[in-house]
């Protein structure tokens, strides 16, 4: 990308002025922040799209085919191999595959999102080093962009379930409106995350091989594949713990359920990850000034 004087960021306050920590802190500034750099966001966002199946003979229908065939996988091993049961239905009977699978997609989709901006993070600004060392360029949007790409790949699952719960329940529900709310804290504690580890991944290397295998590990203790009501008493306390058990609940209350989202632990997570995200911002904008003498 050609950079000029005319570019929006370019002597921008933001960009040329030292914020104090009140304005990093505050979370009108950051909007304010990423809304002037909006068309930034945007193009960079349509050219993360495009740059991830360009070259590819099949384009854009990898993000239908990987998830789709994952989902099979997942499919065939839990609901047919192990006979999994998802909590609510008949007593000994396990759950029908067809319903167990878009009670599984409903589960992917949003952790899905969280892991594909997760795992880049660390290595979003070494990726960029003509942006710190050469360019005046708002380095906190890279992690926005890569979100703004896995919202895309999000969307197109959350078509796919909807299609599903029309050929499984013959319905679409009308919950279907809660879903931007569930998405709120999801997209807060993501962006959150990713400023704290695209920033600490400059100045530490090996962030980026630790945070894999802790998506991983929150993969098999969040309740994608099984219902947290399967989780036994003594180890309660890991899913309350996780903000995302309650995100994923909403997602499937919202997708596939049919009912109002859990408004207690909603309001509770999206503090939460809103306070995640305000800090995070406020950490990537306090050490960003540093990212040029490491790399």
């Amino acid at each position: 990308m050609t950079l000029n004087s005319k570019s929006p960021f370019v002597n921008s306050p933001a960009v040329n002025r030292r914020s104090p920590l009140s304005t990093w802190l505050n979370p009108v500034a950051i909007f304010r922040s990423l809304y002037r750099n909006r068309d930034l966001i945007w193009n960079l966002t349509k050219r993360e799209i495009q740059s991830t199946y360009q070259g590819s003979f099949l384009g854009a229908l990898w993000t239908l085919i990987l998830p789709l065939m994952m989902l099979l996988i997942y499919t065939f091993v839990f609901s047919v191999i192990f006979q999994a049961k998802w909590a609510g239905t008949d007593i000994g009977q396990p759950t029908p595959q067809g319903e167990f699978a878009l009670i599984l997609f409903a589960g992917l989709t949003p952790f899905n999102f969280f892991s594909m901006v997760i795992n880049r993070a660390p290595g979003l600004v070494l990726t960029v080093p003509n942006y710190v060392k050469k360019v005046i360029f708002p380095l906190e949007i890279l992690p926005v962009v890569v979100a703004g790409s896995a919202l895309f790949t999000s969307f197109i699952n959350i078509g796919l379930i909807l299609l599903g719960s029309l050929l499984v329940y013959h319905r679409i529900p009308l919950s279907i409106w809660m879903l931007p709310l569930a998405y709120i804290p999801l997209i807060l504690l993501t962006l959150g995350l990713a400023w704290f580890l695209s920033s600490l991944g400059v100045f530490i290397r090996d962030v980026g091989q630790a945070i894999s295998i802790i998506v991983q590990i929150l993969f098999f203790v969040t309740p994608i594949f099984y219902s947290a009501d399967a989780v036994p008493q003594s180890m309660k306390i890991v899913v309350l713990l996780n903000p995302l058990s309650s995100m994923i609940d909403n997602f499937r209350r919202a997708l596939i359920w049919n009912t109002p989202i859990d408004w207690l632990m909603w309001s509770l997570v999206t503090l939460f990850s809103a306070v995640v995200a305000i800090l995070g911002y406020a950490w990537f904008s306090a050490t960003k000034k540093g990212f040029a003498d490491v790399m």
